[in-house]
């Protein structure tokens, strides 16, 4: 199941075609609130006020052809930063490289992320980079280690299921930067990453650990996970309490629309939590990434598709 979303995510007549059907418009509706800004600036409100929820926005979109859509892209972002501002909201923003132009041009690319992390710096806020495929890690970590030394004010995400990523991590925690951990969500082959859940799982409560252990918490490293795994969730707590790292020194970060009670249960119970709010036009490929993180979801699409 998880191969056959994952290769639907990367078929050109889908990614142009199903977001016109109603059973998927339809069906997207839980896992974001709207293709527009303002859309997410509404649930990202609601979120605040109703449970005191921070989080973080990422406009849908990679692999941009021109380097003029780039630009807009970047131009949005900052708009979007003036609008969070307005509504006073704890939201941060999340960006991929191939949308801001790292496939024709990575010195103009680097220029919009320096451009975005100083207007996230004016913010008070942390601006992260989001990992692609493996391709790009290479490309987008290089641009990451240049952007920090300017800006302290920026993170990046990693992928658990990259057996290189415990050195990439190590790189990162000896610098005092900031990461996202995930899963990963993309098609990979086994010759660049794990095959077997259990082997990425495992992975996943290796790097966690050393993201929250003592060199880390030294550098100023900030440790954020992005996972809805409830017993990875929990294994990460029960480390931080038995190494006595507090609850405000990590973050959990999960989706919009899943694992809401998980949510819920973290907020109250003192964790600090962001919500990923994603929103655009371009979803597609996104949506069927994350049916095939938890195949599970894929029972809510028929029943919509049946009611």
């Amino acid at each position: 199941m998880r191969s056959i979303l994952l290769a639907a995510s990367e078929n050109r007549w889908m990614r142009t075609n199903a977001t016109k059907l109603p059973v998927f418009r339809k069906a997207v509706k839980r896992f974001m609130p709207g293709e527009q800004l303002e859309d997410a600036l509404g649930a990202a409100q609601v979120l605040a006020q109703q449970d005191r929820i921070a989080t973080v926005f990422t406009r849908l979109g990679e692999n941009v052809t021109e380097m003029a859509e780039a630009d807009a892209v970047t131009d949005h972002y900052v708009d979007a930063y003036g609008q969070i501002a307005q509504r006073h909201l704890d939201t941060q923003i999340s960006v991929k490289l191939t949308q801001l132009g790292l496939d024709m041009d990575k010195a103009r690319c680097r220029d919009h992320v320096r451009r975005l992390a100083a207007r996230a710096a004016e913010a008070g806020s942390i601006l992260y980079i989001d990992m692609e495929q493996h391709p790009y890690v290479d490309a987008t970590l290089e641009l990451y280690h240049a952007v920090l030394a300017e800006h302290r004010n920026v993170g990046v995400c990693l992928q658990s299921y990259l057996y290189r990523t415990e050195k990439d991590l190590q790189a990162i925690v000896a610098a005092g930067g900031a990461v996202r951990l995930v899963k990963g969500a993309y098609k990979e082959p086994e010759s660049v990453a794990f095959p077997k859940k259990a082997d990425v799982d495992a992975s996943y409560l290796s790097l966690a650990k050393t993201m929250i252990g003592a060199e880390a918490r030294a550098k100023g490293f900030r440790a954020v996970f992005g996972t809805h795994d409830t017993s990875i969730i929990a294994a990460i707590q029960q480390h931080a309490q038995a190494t006595g790292v507090p609850r405000d020194g990590y973050e959990f970060a999960l989706l919009y629309g899943i694992q809401r009670s998980v949510q819920l249960q973290l907020a109250r119970d003192g964790y600090q939590l962001r919500v990923l709010i994603s929103y655009g036009d371009y979803w597609f490929p996104w949506y069927m990434r994350r049916l095939a993180e938890r195949p599970a979801n894929v029972w809510f699409v028929a029943r919509t598709m049946f009611s």
